[in-house]
């Protein structure tokens, strides 16, 4: 079968969304399937057995709001268009980005199968702009395209409640994000409680950047170690107890996983981040935001969940405090949450459900 993934970025961009379309990219191609890969072309190109299709584009969002939005031009956009037809399937990530958008329409017309999945809903955005502008977003594009696709998919069912109502008012299938466990893992030996506190993801508004400076200028007696990228700058805080560790391998988050005291992700609008699972897998203590609790209502009790307003940084920075001065998990609990992540999370379960019975011809 000839599967065609679209997403906004490749993952050398760095963000969650991509990493899953790679690891499902190349699941698909493992299981002998001919997997294409449209992207756009901002950063470097996947290798392996995945053949890329990069889509020259212009992203102005992004820069201005933390917000990517590639858009592709008129050659890119026929060559997407050529080459959703010569597929059989078409596999979306999340229904906003303007390569998605074309995509569904795309197959639409051309009269291919499509699988939606869906990574996030609303966004609380400390802007009331941009909070209605993503609301009347979901209204104008999201529901429709949730409406259009042969399969929709969602990666928490926290975004499968906020999109879908309970109880859902269409067939969907929640099908979790993977963790590669031979790289992600418990520690040997017992961490060490006083080990920095870790952040994982881009360098944007929505993860919370407002809230570990607040909290960091607040606590200079705790260290904080930063793995990411993106337009905000932590290096620029001027703060000693931050760390800018930059972008990271696989590899190289597992060993901080390991090595930390704790997962600080203070964000909002997120589905189920893959870095609290593979966080989970490595046996570490997880502190997120609220909407992340209900996203596997299985793994719930691992997670410590606090409300965060990006409109109060400061108070959600308390409250992420009080939550760091809370008791943890036990060496107990630690490992039942990774022997769990171990069974609930694999990517290629995650792939197999995501085109199974989709073969081409089928109903």
């Amino acid at each position: 079968m000839r599967i065609l993934t679209v997403s906004h970025f490749y993952e050398a961009h760095g963000g969650g969304i991509e990493r899953v379309a790679g690891q499902l990219c190349r699941q698909f191609a493992a299981a002998g399937h001919e997997a294409i890969w449209a992207a756009s072309d901002a950063d470097a190109l996947p290798d392996g057995a995945i053949t890329a299709l990069p889509l020259r584009c212009i992203n102005p969002t992004e820069a201005l709001t933390g917000l990517p939005m590639p858009i592709p031009g008129w050659r890119s956009l026929r060559a997407l268009a050529r080459e959703v037809a010569r597929c059989d399937v078409v596999v979306v990530h999340d229904s906003l980005y303007v390569t998605s958008i074309l995509a569904v329409l795309a197959a639409r017309i051309s009269r291919r199968k499509v699988v939606l999945i869906q990574h996030i809903a609303g966004i609380a955005f400390s802007s009331a702009l941009l909070r209605g502008v993503m609301a009347l977003a979901n209204l104008a594009v999201t529901r429709p395209m949730l409406r259009t696709a042969d399969r929709l998919v969602f990666i928490s069912d926290t975004v499968r409640q906020d999109l879908l109502g309970e109880p859902a008012r269409r067939d969907y299938r929640l099908v979790f994000n993977g963790v590669d466990q031979a790289v992600f893992y418990p520690a040997a030996s017992p961490r060490s409680p006083t080990g920095p506190i870790l952040f994982v993801g881009r360098y944007v508004e929505k993860k919370g950047l407002a809230v570990i400076h607040a909290l960091a200028a607040r606590r200079p007696d705790l260290q904080f170690h930063l793995a990411g990228s993106g337009p905000i700058a932590p290096s620029s805080w001027g703060l000693a107890n931050i760390r800018d560790l930059g972008p990271q391998t696989p590899q190289a988050l597992a060993d901080l996983y390991r090595s930390s005291a704790l997962l600080l992700l203070p964000s909002v609008g997120e589905g189920y981040p893959l870095v609290i699972q593979e966080a989970m897998a490595c046996g570490l203590p997880v502190i997120c935001g609220q909407p992340c609790e209900r996203a596997d209502p299985a793994a719930a009790a691992w997670l410590k969940s606090v409300a965060i307003d990006l409109g109060d940084a400061d108070g959600s920075a308390r409250r992420c405090a009080e939550a760091i001065e809370a008791p943890r998990p036990d060496a107990a609990a630690r490992t039942a949450m990774a022997a769990y992540a171990a069974r609930a999370y694999n990517w290629e379960a995650m792939a197999t459900a995501v085109i199974e019975g989709l073969n081409p011809g089928s109903p």
